[in-house]
């Protein structure tokens, strides 16, 4: 028998927003530990409409690629913003600070993470200097 793992990220996966008391606007499951991957990772994340991140993020070390699968939204990079629709693919190298913003009909995606993750650093407020 081949040496694999099989999931559903629904099913089997918890959403993490839930600790935080974020659902149900906001569904982020991770998919690293689930899997027992090493090296990478990867989340999928579901947004309600017009749901704006107060907080952004940045990585020292991993680089991250996100696949918009459905509606749209913006996501800020440092100071730009940038228009996001379905099958859009945006890649982000470390250091530099993203945060989402979803558009009337959601944002949901998937973030793939390049390296062996844990080094991120989030930052409050992120949205204030943008329009939200």
């Amino acid at each position: 028998m081949s040496d694999y793992t099989r999931l559903n990220l629904r099913d089997d996966v918890a959403n993490f927003a839930e600790r935080f008391g974020l659902a149900p606007d906001l569904e982020l499951r991770f998919g690293r530990d689930a899997l027992g991957i090493e090296g990478g990772g990867f989340s999928y994340q579901n947004r309600a409409p017009n749901l704006v991140s107060t907080t952004g993020h940045r990585h020292k070390t991993q680089e991250e690629v996100y696949i918009v699968i459905a509606g749209s939204g913006r996501v800020k990079l440092d100071d730009e913003v940038q228009e996001l629709r379905q099958w859009d693919v945006i890649r982000v190298p470390p250091n530099v600070a993203r945060g989402f913003a979803s558009g009337p009909d959601g944002l949901e995606f998937i973030a793939i993470g390049y390296g062996e993750g844990g080094d991120g650093e989030t930052i409050e407020d992120f949205w204030k200097s943008a329009d939200a």
